[in-house]
């Protein structure tokens, strides 16, 4: 199994193992609509995968990946990391920077990594967006919190220093990841899912649909990024690929920490005939399984129409 090189909010990689098997098997076109860390079109077998994403820095990143010979990629990538005099644990070990591997790497990192982080604007503000920006991207991120992506309204990155930084796990991650995309016959699109053409795809075909969840607060639904209209729009973008016999499974949660997503429930009850509700065991970082409150237990569950 493929994992994503980023560390995406909301990344499905430790749901793959009971989400790919409820795919179907023959699968021409795989379109991963909200492909985000591309943990899922990665690993699907199919002829052909569209990722298509709103964030399009993140498209470009991979286009890099894809375009660029890994070699390269890497060779920038430790070259990025020496001119910033960014830490390398993997090579000198914790002692080397004075800092303790519980505490992290931050405070050492810190002046390089804003240094990086400034030039990297500077760019952006150039518009100079070359393939040596998009690999900068990737190292701001894995030396940035939590190795999220955000960036504010005028297109700067604007996280602080992380803890961690480019380590051999990271490196080989990468690496599966660009051979792999480098190998699948795939490309990548940047549009509003109410924007995306469908016309061409058949009965063949594939749509994988792991939106923002309208219950939960993610990074990416803080500044009123995913609400009521986009899920119900959604929802009537789904019935029409339906309609057409157009295959899709949706991924998302019906109940979570007390809240419950109405929307989601009320359309499914509506098409008890058409949808099936699978329940997954979900787990991302801990699973809430263990707790005496069950209230608080997240219901993630992946719907399909076959």
């Amino acid at each position: 199994m493929i994992q994503s090189p980023l560390n995406y909010t909301g990344g499905k990689y430790k749901l793959l193992p009971q989400i790919l098997p409820l795919f179907p098997k023959d699968i021409d076109v795989f379109v991963d609509l909200f492909c985000g860390g591309c943990n899922v079109g990665v690993n699907v077998d199919c002829n052909r995968v569209i990722y298509n994403d709103l964030n399009e820095n993140l498209l470009y990143l991979y286009n890099t990946f894809k375009n660029l010979d890994k070699e390269s990629v890497l060779e920038w990538i430790y070259e990025i990391i020496e001119k910033y005099n960014l830490s390398l644990v993997s090579k000198h070990g914790y002692d080397y920077y004075g800092c303790e591997s519980n505490k992290g790497l931050g405070n050492y990192n810190r002046e390089g990594y804003l240094r990086l982080r400034a030039d990297f604007n500077q760019k952006h503000v150039n518009e100079n967006f070359d393939y040596y920006y998009y690999v900068m991207l990737y190292v701001i991120i894995v030396y940035a919190f939590n190795n999220q992506i955000r960036f504010n309204s005028n297109g700067e990155f604007n996280l602080p220093v992380g803890k961690r930084d480019f380590n051999k796990k990271m490196e080989q991650k990468l690496i599966d990841f660009v051979d792999k995309i480098q190998e699948q016959n795939c490309i990548f699109t940047c549009r509003d899912f109410r924007e995306f053409d469908t016309s061409k795809l058949t009965p063949k075909d594939f749509v994988y649909v792991d939106p923002p969840y309208l219950i939960t607060c993610a990074t990416y639904n803080e500044q009123g990024g995913w609400g009521e209209k986009d899920e119900k729009d959604l929802l009537s973008f789904l019935d029409e690929l339906n309609d057409r016999n157009i295959r899709f499974a949706l991924s998302n949660v019906l109940r979570s920490k007390g809240k419950e997503n109405s929307i989601l429930i009320e359309w499914l009850e509506k098409n008890t005939e058409k949808y099936k509700v699978i329940q997954l065991n979900y787990s991302y970082s801990n699973s809430n399984y263990q707790t005496k409150d069950k209230s608080s237990v997240t219901e993630e569950v992946l719907i399909t129409n076959y």
